[in-house]
């Protein structure tokens, strides 16, 4: 239980990877709190039930990430329930795909301003109180897209490239204060946004996958575990892809 004692925040964390890694971290015993997007609270007391169900701590916390005001108000919430936080994994991501010269500025913008916006906005509330407690580790989701691109995904891989360069850049300026950041890469993870691929797209994906499969929600979970844990505690500004060799 070399997470007990620590909060954590994983936003997008009502279904899929953030669930997995809220999940995750819990069993490890982190007091977790659970964001989701307004609409989705069904989803996200399941995930605390499930927390608390197997002796853990847990709140389901409700914010748009793409705003500045929600996830400031978010903060508050959970730092008045559980104290500053220690770990913050930023998950929440949409998806608008479309070819670029059909893809719509609406499009384009929602995707920056979740996917991007809300890792900036997350990130900064999140780091005064790491900071002060000079220990606090910051998780990035990003994605195999923003590394090698995909066609009909430029707002998607846009943004998460940015991510990685996010990542970078805030792991130089808090790693003196003990604060570590790190991005993970995920590939072709089956969750409910990969399920909307058509199936002959999902086959052509799966035989880009050197190990010949497609990767779980615990893939990420488990990668997301290690750098938090003792034993990624020197390591920072790093991309750990867990793609299955999809970027090799």
């Amino acid at each position: 239980m070399f997470l007990e004692n620590r909060v954590a925040l994983v936003t997008g964390a009502s279904q899929g990877i953030g669930r997995a890694i809220a999940l995750s971290l819990a069993s490890h015993g982190a007091t977790v709190a659970i964001n989701y997007c307004p609409g989705q609270s069904e989803k996200a007391d399941l995930v605390v039930e499930e927390i608390a169900r197997a002796g853990g701590r847990a709140l389901a916390v409700a914010a748009d990430v793409s705003k500045r005001t929600a996830v400031e108000e978010m903060m508050d919430t959970v730092s008045e329930r559980f104290g500053a936080l220690d770990i913050l994994v930023n998950n929440a991501g949409i998806t608008r795909d479309q070819l670029l010269l059909r893809m719509k500025d609406e499009d384009w913008a929602a995707v920056l301003e979740t996917n991007l916006n809300g890792v900036f906005y997350c990130t900064r509330a999140a780091l005064k109180g790491m900071l002060k407690k000079r220990w606090g580790r910051v998780v990035n989701i990003a994605s195999v897209v923003g590394v090698i691109g995909n066609a009909g995904q430029a707002n998607y891989g846009a943004a998460k490239a940015g991510i990685i360069g996010f990542t970078k850049c805030i792991a130089r300026e808090v790693a003196s204060r003990g604060v570590t950041a790190n991005a993970i890469a995920p590939g072709y993870i089956g969750t409910e946004m990969t399920g909307r691929i058509s199936p002959e797209a999902q086959d052509e994906l799966q035989r880009r996958i050197p190990l010949g499969r497609i990767g779980k929600p615990e893939d990420v979970a488990g990668a997301v575990v290690f750098v938090v844990s003792p034993a990624g505690e020197y390591i920072t500004g790093q991309v750990l892809h867990v793609d299955g060799g999809m970027a090799i």
